[in-house]
């Protein structure tokens, strides 16, 4: 028996390595067959934070945290008086601008039919005195009226260039007004959640400052880290199914980025190898309908497991073993 405890020894040393073998490669590729990638990471959604443009005060909030809200919804409205107030000047101001041309205009119009005369003087005068009729001195009176006129015109039409510019101007400062009215109704950009409300009515708050963050759930995804070899046959737009925790199912999703660099893995990744290489950060997104469908049930901060059919593994079936059951058909939107 003492000739075979090294033999034996040998033997459970061999399926020790191998056991640790299996572990690190099932740890690192989650056991899938070749063709597929794998990754841990959570549900994730960007964060809006819907802030003041210009300073003012807050008359009301209409959203609460937790409420579902879509595009275009109001969710808070600033104190508006001052600037009506200055908008309602602006526009007076435009009005005695624009009345102001139309005198202009007026006077234009009388300066030409000035010059005309003097015109038709001068050249009158001009004739006699070459027949001797009239002297040479009633003629240069009559030039120099003519100058006169012509200078008026001039000055009239300058005038007008500059009433012009003013009511431009004028036009302008009703349109600042108007938009700065219009930031005071601030909406959702996008399909979202409210995450917290920032400050509340009565508060004065300077340009820029937070009324309420907001979850986006326009675009709900899993971000995970594959190395480089697999990271090159990772395509936008590939098929992907994502495994959460707390969910039986397998989501169908796609993959809608896949960083240009390379970088360190964060410490979310759990393998000490794993950290020690470079990764690509991926992004796995859920369809859009899919996430409307179930807009009640999107959770963000989920943690499960992103899989990812490679390019060479286009017509591979996904394993029902890793992956799980899909979605019931029942259970997706309609087309």
């Amino acid at each position: 028996m003492k000739h075979l405890r090294p033999l034996l020894a040998v033997i459970v040393a061999l399926v020790v390595i191998a056991a640790i073998g299996w572990y690190v490669w099932d740890r690192n590729t989650g056991g899938l067959p070749e063709g597929f990638a794998t990754g841990n990471g959570r549900i994730e959604a960007d964060q809006i934070d819907i802030a003041t443009k210009v300073p003012g005060r807050i008359a009301e909030i209409r959203a609460s945290e937790g409420e579902l809200v879509q595009p275009g919804d109001v969710l808070a409205v600033m104190d508006t008086r001052e600037l009506e107030a200055q908008l309602a000047r602006a526009r007076a101001d435009t009005a005695r601008a624009a009345s102001q041309v139309e005198e202009i205009r007026a006077l234009i119009a009388q300066r030409r039919a000035e010059r005309a005369l003097a015109d038709e003087e001068f050249t009158r005068a001009s004739r006699l005195a070459e027949r001797g009729v009239n002297s040479q001195a009633v003629a240069d009176q009559q030039k120099t009226r003519l100058a006169t006129a012509e200078a008026a015109l001039n000055a009239a039409l300058a005038q007008l260039n500059t009433a012009e510019r003013g009511v431009e101007a004028a036009n302008a400062l009703v349109v600042q007004y108007e938009a700065q009215v219009a930031d005071a109704t601030l909406t959702a950009p996008v399909l979202g959640r409210v995450l917290y409300r920032l400050a509340q009515p009565g508060e004065v708050l300077g340009g820029g400052g937070k009324v309420i963050t907001l979850l986006d759930l326009s675009q709900v995804y899993m971000e995970m880290f594959l190395p480089a070899d697999q990271a090159m046959r990772t395509g936008l737009g590939s098929e992907a199914r994502i495994r959460l925790d707390s969910i039986p199912y397998a989501i169908p999703a796609y993959v809608s980025f896949v960083s240009p660099e390379a970088q360190f893995t964060p410490k979310q990744v759990e393998t000490a190898a794993e950290r020690e290489k470079l990764m690509f950060r991926v992004k796995v997104r859920l369809p859009q309908e899919l996430v409307e469908a179930y807009i009640e049930q999107v959770k963000t901060g989920l943690r499960g497991v992103a899989y990812i059919r490679l390019a060479a593994g286009e017509d591979l079936p996904w394993p029902e073993e890793f992956v799980g059951q899909p979605i019931p058909a029942d259970a997706l939107p309609a087309n």
